[in-house]
């Protein structure tokens, strides 16, 4: 008898629909377009009480984090819905740097108690923010021990806790100990800043090889959720593309009514409905813990991190004038889709995995 491979569930359930809901609510009452694009400008973007009610008023902090460790119990399929939801909104919150990549870190490290444990209760509920210093262009199969400053760490500025892989093994230190230095970005409302923590003393959590296993998953699950917010960015962007189109109107008619514009759209449509299908395999495959989740990351990446930045190309364009304004958002979502294409792994480095997973033959 042959073993079958589960089919993934890509489909969204009840749950995943009310948490959406929930999502998108908060996000439009506190972090509409104009919210963001009043913050841009500063060293921290964040909405002020935005965190305190997305991680900790909606619990959206502790979906990974398991309940007798004080989070929600939930899986990668109910953050990577979050994370769709704040790439549709381009909203400045650290939680892929937090709530998945440190914490899904931390959770491979399997502790029953002890630091590790009290760290994770503290982010479940929202209270702390944690993030792994390493630039954010670290792929999961490159992460290794760094000396010095470290460069383009995401959301440090919001950091309470810094994790620190050393020779030795991961540390947890404090933020106010370390020599954080903001950089300016592409992504305004992911603001990137040099990291400094040689000098810190900090707390042990690991060993050397717990640590660099706990990092690398911790890099996996983010890069494999990065693909929802990837799907989030290019949804809104064909969508408002579409509102766009119905009501501009030239020689008498929408514009959306042109042929040569319905083609790009529709290109556009299929491009997304195959960003979603790579998106949520990979949030299931972790979710579920698959044999292949590793490949199902790579092909996601590699694929959705080019739809997204096709979509807010097209948005871009398809809206004229008004698109190349800093007024009107369509530039947060071009600038995010484009940081995320380099985060966690460039499509090419994830098109590398998918040929050595797969184990395809050297070109001729």
């Amino acid at each position: 008898m042959t073993e079958t491979t589960p089919t993934a569930d890509l489909l969204y359930s009840d749950t995943e629909d009310d948490l959406r809901a929930a999502v998108r609510s908060l996000l439009a009452d506190r972090a509409d377009a104009q919210t963001v694009l009043g913050r841009i400008e500063g060293e921290r973007p964040y909405v002020p009480g935005l965190w305190e009610a997305l991680g900790g008023g909606i619990g959206a902090a502790g979906l990974l984090v398991p309940e007798k460790l004080g989070g929600q119990g939930a899986s990668h399929r109910e953050a990577a819905v979050v994370l769709e939801e704040l790439g549709r909104a381009v909203t400045p919150v650290p939680y892929l740097t937090s709530a998945v990549v440190a914490t899904e870190t931390l959770l491979a490290l399997d502790a029953d108690g002890g630091p590790a444990v009290e760290l994770l209760a503290a982010l479940a509920g929202g209270g702390s923010v944690a993030v792994l210093a390493v630039p954010l262009s670290t792929a999961p199969g490159d992460a290794g021990v760094r000396s010095g400053p470290v460069p383009a760490v995401a959301d440090a500025v919001a950091a309470d806790v810094l994790l620190v892989p050393r020779a030795d093994g991961l540390y947890a230190v404090p933020a106010a100990d370390a020599v954080i230095t903001p950089r300016s970005s592409l992504d305004l409302t992911r603001p990137l800043a040099v990291v400094d923590a040689d000098g810190a003393v900090g707390t042990r959590l690991a060993d050397a090889g717990a640590s660099a296993a706990a990092v690398r998953r911790g890099l996996l699950a983010g890069a494999g959720l990065l693909a929802s917010e990837q799907l989030g960015i290019a949804e809104w962007c064909l969508e408002e593309t579409v509102r766009h189109t119905r009501e501009r109107h030239q020689f008498n008619r929408p514009i959306g009514s042109f042929q040569a514009l319905k083609h790009r759209m529709a290109q556009l449509w299929l491009e997304l409905v195959g960003a979603r299908a790579a998106a949520r395999a990979a949030a299931d495959a972790l979710a579920t813990g698959a044999p292949d989740a590793e490949l199902t990351v790579a092909v996601a990446q590699a694929y959705c991190s080019k739809t997204a930045v096709h979509a807010a190309e097209e948005c871009v364009q398809l809206h004229g004038g008004i698109g190349m304004t800093w007024e009107h958002p369509a530039h947060l979502a071009l600038k995010r889709a484009k940081s995320d294409q380099t985060a966690l792994g460039s499509a090419g480095r994830h098109q590398d995995a998918i040929a050595a997973l797969v184990e395809l033959p050297a070109p001729r």
